[in-house]
């Protein structure tokens, strides 16, 4: 009698019974619970939570063999402890500078870093305020919050005021002065009341140094004039424009933590009897970079504060802005919003009281 196997698994004996002999040829019959466990795991390797894992599996295993050899790059990470070694790394390729990282880690998100990274937190030369005999100068690495704690003439009030606007207060315990103009953003809040002071900056290299104005440095939104071998490692303000009162003024669309729909930094000279010698006047986030408006300070000269001062804004054309629409606002409503903040930094200005308030 043949034995066909039985629920508890056992093996068949194929073409005799129990007499044949041991070496006799036997044949595996099918155990029912074994074909289901084999079934169950057919089913959780082809789940939809597994065969993304054998597809990405597969596709990895033929591509990455024949990407460029471009693709199998490394990156490099530096901190020099002196400028003459940070300038000489920068010959040797091209990095990204990080200073204060405020701007460098959000820009990146969440994409691994596929840039050489050239960290100048170990300059220590690069920050502090110095006055010269001919400038104030600010290093690179000054922080937003040295320059809120600094004694500095009342022509500083607006990069002050400016400087308490950048963000929060740990934002402002690291943030720099530099980072802020390399970044390049039309929104910075540091350029219009370094505009108004006629800055320049120092760019060195190992062949040396130059010194450029800040509206020839920045080229327009994330562009500016620094040659790959070369870092900013000084603002300076020439002492002839250290003077009179500043004044700084950002409309956002809530009060602090806001990236600005438009800005503006003036600064005044007045004559005795109260009429405008010298006025220096700047705008951010209406064009691409930060812009002095050249016309209206030309047409405000001889003027004194008050309704005088708001007919020539009212009047003046504006042509060196060149607002955009977007979703902080239209480019319409940003020329009239520059209007009414220009005024109102005109008014603070002229009230140095009210500007030394915002300041302190």
């Amino acid at each position: 009698m043949r034995d066909f196997g039985c629920l508890a698994g056992a093996t068949a004996v194929d073409a005799g019974g129990i007499g044949d002999p041991p070496n006799a040829e036997k044949t595996r019959r099918t155990d029912p619970m074994e074909f289901s466990g084999r079934l169950l795991a057919v089913v959780v390797a082809l789940s939809p939570l597994t065969i993304p894992r054998v597809l990405i599996s597969f596709a990895y295993k033929r591509i990455v063999p024949v990407l460029p050899p471009e693709r199998h790059c490394v990156i490099r990470y530096a901190k020099p402890k002196t400028v003459e070694e940070a300038l000489g790394l920068l010959t040797e390729g091209r990095w990204r500078i990080l200073a204060g990282g405020t701007d460098f880690y959000p820009a990146q998100g969440a994409r691994p870093v596929r840039d050489n990274v050239l960290d100048i937190n170990g300059l220590s030369e690069l920050r502090g305020i110095a006055e010269t005999p001919h400038h104030w100068s600010f290093g690179a690495r000054t922080t937003w919050t040295d320059v809120v704690r600094a004694k500095l003439p009342s022509a500083f009030d607006a990069l002050r005021q400016a400087a308490r606007e950048v963000g929060s207060v740990q934002i402002q315990n690291v943030g720099t002065i530099a980072g802020n103009l390399c970044n390049a953003s039309p929104a910075a809040d540091g350029v219009p009341p370094l505009l108004v002071l006629d800055a320049d900056l120092e760019l060195r290299s190992l062949a040396g140094a130059r010194h450029l104005p800040l509206q020839a440095f920045i080229l327009g939104n994330r562009k500016t004039a620094r040659r790959d071998d070369e870092l900013l490692t000084a603002i300076r303000v020439p002492k002839r424009c250290v003077a009179g009162n500043s004044a700084f003024v950002k409309l956002g669309a809530r009060r602090y933590l806001v990236i600005s729909i438009a800005m503006a930094a003036a600064r005044l000279e007045l004559s005795a009897d109260g009429t405008l010698t010298r006025a220096a006047i700047a705008v951010g986030s209406c064009s691409a970079a930060a812009r002095r408006l050249i016309g209206l300070e030309a047409a405000l000269a001889g003027l004194r504060p008050g309704e005088e001062f708001a007919e020539a804004i009212r009047d003046a054309p504006l042509s060196e802005l060149m607002p955009i629409d977007d979703v902080r606002g239209t480019a319409e409503y940003r020329i009239e919003a520059a209007r009414e903040i220009v005024l109102r930094a005109l008014e603070a200005t002229a009230r140095p009281e009210s500007s030394e308030r915002r300041a302190a």
